[in-house]
């Protein structure tokens, strides 16, 4: 599908190079451009600020060692990877920016390219899932820590691989022990039993939580390890439901958890 872009705007992307450009940009500014010509009609961003945001992002990839290609930059995984590997350098929020921003770039170059009306310009929705502050998160580990027996497997299980690797709820509850493998003794746990572009490392502050966790299961479920169905709508919910914490602690919700795990 032809996009039309202002002379304006095509102008500004013509043009655009990011401050001290490494060599490299050369070879990734022509798929920058065109990304960005594709989307900036049907994204409400500045179409400076959306060239910065995506030159960013394609040139961590670059170094990354990923394909070069649009559709592998705009990956959920990757994006998330991205993102977190500017958590040290800006802001939490900006954080958060980078994130929505990637993703509706992604959503309006789908629509570009199947040639379907592109959606309606408007302002970007709030995440429907809040992080946890870090009192909030220190709170919930301390409860999860409490609890007895298998409740407390269960919530330290929901957390770890929530706040710890970031999994979506279908990949919390499909989660087993010999997912969680260390390439090296010593060595950082992975998770081997989800798909994703760039490996998926436990975070550092989980990393011995959810590997004795790991050692626990074995081959069976980390989180609720006695049932026999992978995955079911109300598996989490119901839990949660049922486990409440105490006081103003919040309840454990995996989507808050992921959210935390991408601004942390």
């Amino acid at each position: 599908m032809a996009v039309v872009v202002d002379p304006d705007t095509s102008a500004k992307i013509a043009r655009y190079r990011p401050r001290q450009a490494p060599p490299l940009w050369d070879e990734v500014a022509p798929l920058v451009s065109s990304v960005a010509a594709a989307t900036v009609s049907s994204v409400p961003y500045e179409v400076e600020r959306l060239l910065h945001v995506l030159g960013r992002l394609a040139l961590w990839a670059e170094s990354a060692g990923l394909e070069r290609d649009p559709d592998t930059w705009l990956r959920n995984e990757v994006i998330d990877a991205f993102v977190l590997s500017r958590a040290g350098d800006i802001e939490t929020s900006s954080v958060r920016t980078y994130r929505t921003w990637l993703l509706r770039v992604r959503d309006a170059l789908a629509f570009s390219e199947r040639g379907e009306a592109a959606p309606s310009r408007m302002h970007a929705e709030a995440s429907p899932h809040q992080p946890y502050t870090a009192a909030e998160l220190a709170g919930l580990r301390h409860w999860a820590d409490h609890l007895p027996g298998q409740q407390r497997t269960d919530a330290l299980a929901l957390l770890g691989l929530g706040a710890g690797l970031g999994l979506t709820p279908r990949e919390v509850a499909a989660s087993r022990g010999v997912d969680l493998r260390r390439p090296r003794q010593g060595g950082p746990l992975l998770h081997k039993g989800v798909k994703r572009v760039v490996p998926l490392v436990a975070r550092a502050g989980w990393d011995a939580l959810l590997g004795e966790l790991a050692e626990r299961a074995g081959s069976g479920y980390v989180f609720r390890p006695g049932r026999t169905v992978e995955y079911s709508k109300n598996l989490i919910g119901s839990w949660s439901l049922m486990h409440r914490p105490p006081g103003n602690t919040p309840a454990v919700s995996v989507g808050r958890l992921r959210a935390t795990w991408i601004v942390e």
